[in-house]
């Protein structure tokens, strides 16, 4: 273990991301995906000091900055939480670019990240806005029915944004910030009922996010969203992946056409602008938002703290 971690805390529309700049594990060579298996293997322990408490909070999505495989990328990223890794995360790509912009790495313009899922591209815009195109993502399946118990039958549509969704267009608890408490205890249900029923994305993969949806709660929004990560925090933005992953249900459903934009509330009332192209075999997301940059520190691991590895329970 390492004696100190130098991080960038940003929030992308609320939800942090902790970026690790230097102090980090050795993850060699190879790709993305690679790299995060071999983090994985050897050094998970690392992850979870980083994001749990006492350093962090089940909100903290983490980050490692990697030396992308091709020079002409800007940069390679890994992504994890308090519970365990992610194929990508949308809010955190635009915090990490917020972060290269804040070390000087990168100015407005065009750049590529490598991710474990495939790269994105994302434009910084001159007045600090951020959109990525995000990796192909498309509709398995649509009104799949669960029985949840205490809410009964649940249809929702699983669908592929860079992770994977359950999304429930008519929730049983209102979409609103004073139901947070319930809406948890919702989709922590849905969830247990998808694992229970066997019910999971292709070939076999988990459907790790819940998302449900109500009407919007301001003028310029056109729905707003309440998001389960893994772990059981949830999102504090509308999550870039499921946006994403909502854009192909609306592309499916022919609600949504090419080029034409979608603005999705999140349950605190931030704001995810999204449009997307058609693709090969689904769509390509964008998704715009703003972040910034919260703090620059040190993380001290001590070998005489029992806690240094994070609390896990």
């Amino acid at each position: 273990m390492p004696s100190r971690i130098h991080v960038i805390d940003s929030h992308t529309e609320g939800e942090p991301t902790r970026l690790i700049v230097g102090g980090g594990p050795d993850l060699g060579t190879g790709t993305m995906a690679e790299r995060r298996e071999r983090f994985l293997r050897d050094y998970d322990y690392i992850r979870s000091g980083v994001v749990n408490e006492p350093r962090g909070s089940e909100a903290v999505v983490g980050a490692i900055l990697c030396t992308p495989v091709d020079p002409n990328a800007a940069a390679g990223v890994i992504y994890f939480n308090n519970v365990g890794f992610l194929g990508m995360c949308g809010h955190g790509t635009i915090g990490l670019v917020a972060s290269l912009k804040f070390m000087g790495r990168i100015k407005a313009g065009s750049h590529r990240i490598e991710t474990p899922v495939g790269e994105v591209v994302a434009d910084l815009h001159e007045d600090g806005s951020i959109s990525i195109a995000n990796v192909e993502s498309y509709r398995l399946a649509a009104e799949v029915a669960v029985s949840v118990p205490g809410y009964g039958e649940v249809r929702g549509d699983i669908a592929y944004g860079g992770n994977w969704f359950f999304l429930v267009g008519k929730s049983h608890v209102e979409v609103i910030p004073e139901n947070l408490e319930e809406l948890g205890h919702y989709a922590k249900a849905i969830k247990t009922a998808l694992e229970e029923g066997g019910v999971t994305g292709a070939d076999g993969a988990e459907i790790d996010h819940v998302e449900l949806f109500g009407p919007p709660l301001t003028e310029s929004g056109h729905s707003r969203n309440y998001v389960l990560c893994p772990g059981g925090a949830y999102d504090r933005s509308p999550c870039g992946t499921g946006l994403s992953a909502k854009l192909a249900c609306l592309a499916a459903d022919g609600k949504l056409q090419p080029g034409q934009e979608w603005r999705q509330e999140s349950i605190i009332g931030t704001l995810f602008r999204g449009q997307y192209a058609v693709s090969d075999s689904g769509i390509r997301p964008v998704i715009t938002a703003t972040a910034h940059v919260t703090s620059e520190s040190s993380l001290i691991f001590s070998e005489e703290d029992p806690l240094k590895d994070g609390i896990q329970l």
